[in-house]
């Protein structure tokens, strides 16, 4: 199991991209924003088709937790296309639950296929500055960097 568990991870992730837009007032939410990085890194590693993939089955599993995402798919390219503002309003200050549920969907799924460690090394070259080694869920050790 990934460190803090994926539903925490989700919830890290952002929480950091909120505090990072802070700084640059950017109108798209923190969904989208976070998505949107993961997507990009995920692509390189698996292609379009394979993130696609990943991202649609992720939704479809979150579409079933947070109804709320109905307004949602994933277009060609991977990127997700959002019908009607008005569900993601909350995920703009970060603190939507919508968002937390997808991305709790596809970093389960993303750990299921390619692991621990290197789930945690993607995320880490996408947020540098964040700290996603706390520690084991299982044991309660801290994890060494890998850097």
């Amino acid at each position: 199991m990934l460190p803090l568990g994926t539903r925490d991870l989700a919830r890290r992730l952002l929480a950091d991209e909120a505090a990072a837009d802070k700084t640059s007032l950017t109108s798209e939410s923190t969904i989208l924003r976070v998505y949107e990085k993961l997507r990009l890194s995920l692509s390189a590693l698996a292609g379009v088709a394979g993130f696609r993939s990943l991202a649609s089955r992720a939704l479809t599993l979150a579409k079933a937790k947070a109804p709320g995402l109905s307004k949602m798919q994933v277009a060609k390219d991977g990127s997700l296309q959002v019908f009607g503002e008005a569900e993601l309003e909350s995920d703009k200050r970060g603190d939507g639950e919508g968002g937390v549920v997808l991305l709790n969907e596809l970093l389960g799924l993303l750990h299921a296929f390619i692991g621990e460690a290197l789930t945690l090394r993607l995320l880490q070259e996408v947020w540098p500055d964040t700290v996603f080694d706390d520690c084991d869920s299982g044991t309660g050790e801290k994890h060494e960097r890998t850097r």
